[in-house]
C-alpha cells in the first residue's frame, strides 16, 4: 500500500514539474492553456496508471484496450518528455546566455546615439515608446500644434472629422504590444523542441512494434555439428507478450513471418502473454500454426509465473509446441535442451541443468533454450555449445538498453562466453508500451555452419 502511494505521489511530482516546464513557463500570467496543459497532463498520468493496473488485474485485457492503448503510449511519451525537460535544464541556460551576450554585442557605442532596451526582452520584440516633447508644450499636444491664445480662436477642425480629435488635438494612441521576454523565447523553443522530438520518437517506435517484428539471419558455427547438418536453420522467438496491447491480429503476423523464413526448427523461449489462460486464448491460437520440419519447442520465461505457469505449459502442448522443461530431445543432428526459468524457483522450480543435461553424450552438439540470458555460465559449465535466449527486449525503450545491461551478460546479439555462443534475440513483441525506440523488434534465424569437413 505504502509502495503505491509513494508511486503515486512521484508521477504526479514529476507530471506537475512537466506542467511547469512545458506549460507555466511558456506562458504570461493569467493564459487561458494554462488549464487545459494541466487537464491533458492530469489525464495522461491517470490513464497510464490505469493502464499499467490492467496488467496487474484478472480482468479480460480484449475489454480494456480503450484504456492500455492511450495509457501505454503516453507512458513512452511522458518518458520522452521528461528526458526532453531535463535536457532542457542544461540547455536553456546556455541559450538564454547566448542570447544576452549576442545583444550585448549589437548595442550602440557610447556618444553614437542612446539605444534603450529592456535586459530581458527578446529582438525584434515590439516595445512602446514615447514621443520626445518640446519644451513647454502642453501635455497631450504634439509637436507642430500651437496652443490658442485667449481671445483668438484655435484652428477650426476640418470637415468631417471626429470632433473629440480635434478637441485633443491628437488621434488615440495604437494599443501597446508586450514585449517577449528572452526567458519566454527561450523557454517555448525548447518545450517545442522536446514536444516534437518526443511525439515524433514515440510515432516512430510504435508503427515500428505494429509493422511487426524484422528477421535478423545470423550464422553460428560449431564445431560438434557434423557436416551434413551444415546451414540448418533455427527459428527463434520470444516475447511476444499478447495482452493489453498486442492481440490476434500481431500473434498472426508474427505466425506468418516465422513461417515464410522456412526454419528446420521454431524455438520459442518465453513470455508469450500477459495474463491467464483463460483471457487470452483468443490472442494465442495463430500459434498452433507455427511448423517446421523438426519442430516446434518452447519453454517459459518469467511473465508465464506472473499468472499460472502451468496453465500456460498446459497451452503451449495445445497449440502444438514441445515442452522442454528442464528436459532435452535428441535431433537427427544435435541435442536440443530447455530449461525452466529463474522465476519458478519463487515456488521451489526453476532450472535444473542436471535434469536436462545430464547423461547426455558430450560428443554431440548442444543447443539450449532458457528464456533468460544470466543463466549462460551454467551453460559453460555444461558443456553447451549455444544458449538462446530472450527477456531483455534489447532494452526496448532507450535508455533502457543501459539498465538492462546491468543484470543481464548480453542485452542483444551474439557473444561467445569461453566455449558457449550466448544469443540473446530483442523479441517480437513489446512489454507495456507497444513502442520501441533504439530496439527494434526481431525474429531471428540462426543458421549452424559446421566446421567439420566444409
Amino acid at each position: 500500500m505504502l509502495t503505491g502511494l509513494a508511486v503515486a505521489w512521484l508521477i504526479a511530482g514529476l507530471h506537475w514539474y512537466l506542467w511547469r516546464r512545458l506549460v507555466r513557463d511558456t506562458t504570461r500570467d493569467g493564459s487561458r492553456w494554462r488549464i487545459p496543459g494541466g487537464i491533458v497532463l492530469g489525464a495522461g498520468a491517470i490513464t497510464m496508471c490505469g493502464a499499467f493496473a490492467v496488467m496487474f488485474v484478472e480482468v479480460d485485457r480484449a475489454d480494456w484496450r480503450w484504456l492500455t492503448w492511450p495509457g501505454f503510449l503516453w507512458a513512452a511519451l511522458f518518458l520522452y518528455l521528461l528526458l526532453g525537460v531535463l535536457a532542457g535544464e542544461v540547455v536553456r541556460p546556455l541559450l538564454l546566455r547566448g542570447l544576452v551576450r549576442r545583444d550585448a554585442g549589437t548595442a550602440a557605442p557610447a556618444g553614437g546615439g542612446e539605444t534603450s532596451t529592456a535586459a530581458d526582452t527578446a529582438p525584434g520584440a515590439v516595445e512602446s515608446s514615447v514621443t520626445p516633447q518640446p519644451v513647454g508644450a502642453a501635455v497631450g499636444e504634439s509637436p507642430g500644434t500651437s496652443t490658442p491664445r485667449p481671445g483668438r480662436p484655435g484652428p477650426a477642425a476640418p470637415t468631417g472629422t471626429d470632433p473629440g480629435a480635434a478637441v485633443s488635438g491628437a488621434a488615440p494612441p495604437p494599443p501597446v504590444s508586450r514585449p517577449l521576454s528572452r526567458r519566454l523565447l527561450v523557454s517555448r523553443l525548447a518545450a517545442g523542441a522536446t514536444v516534437i522530438a518526443a511525439g515524433a520518437i514515440v510515432g516512430t517506435g510504435t508503427y515500428g512494434v505494429l509493422n511487426g517484428p524484422v528477421v535478423r539471419r545470423v550464422t553460428v558455427p560449431l564445431a560438434k555439428l557434423p557436416a551434413q547438418a551444415h546451414g540448418l536453420r533455427i527459428a527463434l522467438v520470444s516475447d511476444l507478450h499478447l495482452g493489453p496491447a498486442l492481440g490476434r491480429a500481431f500473434c498472426e503476423r508474427v505466425v506468418r513471418t516465422v513461417n515464410d523464413t522456412r526454419p528446420d526448427v521454431i524455438a520459442v523461449v518465453g513470455d508469450l502473454a500477459d495474463g491467464t489462460v483463460d483471457d487470452l486464448r483468443a490472442e494465442t491460437d495463430p500459434l498452433a500454426g507455427l511448423t517446421a520440419p523438426l519442430g516446434v519447442y518452447y519453454v517459459p520465461g518469467n511473465h508465464e509465473y506472473f499468472a499460472d505457469a502451468d496453465a500456460w505449459l498446459a497451452r503451449a502442448g495445445e497449440l502444438g509446441m514441445k515442452v522442454l522443461l528442464n528436459d532435452r530431445v535428441s535431433l537427427p543432428d544435435f541435442d536440443l535442451a530447455g530449461v525452466d526459468d529463474p522465476r519458478g524457483t519463487a515456488i521451489g522450480r526453476g532450472p535444473d541443468f542436471a535434469a536436462a543435461l545430464d547423461g547426455r553424450d558430450t560428443d554431440r552438439a548442444c543447443v539450449l533454450l532458457a528464456h533468460q540470458p544470466i543463466v549462460v555460465h551454467e551453460s559453460v559449465a555444461y558443456g553447451v555449445d549455444l544458449q538462446l535466449s530472450g527477456h531483455t527486449h534489447g532494452g526496448q525503450l532507450w535508455p533502457g538498453n543501459l539498465i538492462a545491461r546491468l543484470p543481464n551478460p548480453t542485452v542483444a546479439g551474439l557473444e561467445l562466453y569461453g566455449a558457449t555462443a550466448l544469443y540473446v534475440t530483442r523479441g517480437a513483441g513489446a512489454w507495456g508500451p507497444p513502442v520501441r525506440v533504439a530496439a527494434p523488434s526481431d525474429i531471428t534465424v540462426l543458421e549452424l555452419a559446421s566446421l567439420q569437413g566444409v
